[in-house]
């Protein structure tokens, strides 16, 4: 579980890094898909990982105002004020928590009922999709995207291995 959310943290970073050049009037412009625009896609992104762990545990997941969140220093604020909680819960993960029930109760009346395990693996989800879309704007602004390759970002360590 740990390394596929440490692999988000670390292209989530790295799409930081290649939005700092972009003016932000190109962040903020509203696009086809998604939620909208570049910096609302990294708040949604913060948002629902933070907000379902939260959930997780049985605390309040406050939503924040994506309005107050309109520069890439206060995404990356926001996201660095959040990250301590989400990274707590992420390493205190053990597999006996994979089958724990969370009960989810919407406003409708409906109550959906989900393993821990699943929940997490849906954030984790979430974030690829979105980093996805991502990946499509930056071809239509002419920019190589940043890569979602899992291999080289050295999320885990190999046993000691003779060079050929």
């Amino acid at each position: 579980m740990e390394t596929f959310f440490r692999y988000n943290w670390i292209v989530r970073e790295q799409w930081y890094a290649w939005c700092a050049d972009l003016p932000p009037e190109e962040l903020l412009r509203p696009r086809t898909g998604g939620v909208g625009s570049i910096l609302k896609t990294f708040f949604h992104i913060i948002d629902v990982e933070w907000s379902w762990l939260q959930l997780l545990q049985g605390k309040p997941d406050g939503a924040e105002d994506f309005a107050n969140y309109q520069t890439l220093e206060a995404i990356r604020e926001l996201d660095r004020k959040l990250h301590q909680n989400v990274e707590a819960f992420v390493l205190l993960w053990e597999p006996s928590m994979e089958k724990r029930t969370y009960i989810d109760r919407r406003t409708d009346g409906h109550v959906h009922i989900d393993a821990w395990g699943e929940v997490m693996r849906h954030v984790i989800a979430h974030e690829i999709h979105h980093i996805g879309q991502l990946s499509v704007w930056a071809r239509e602004l002419g920019r190589e995207p940043v890569s979602a390759n899992v291999i080289g970002k050295g999320l885990i360590e190999p046993d000691h291995v003779e060079e050929p």
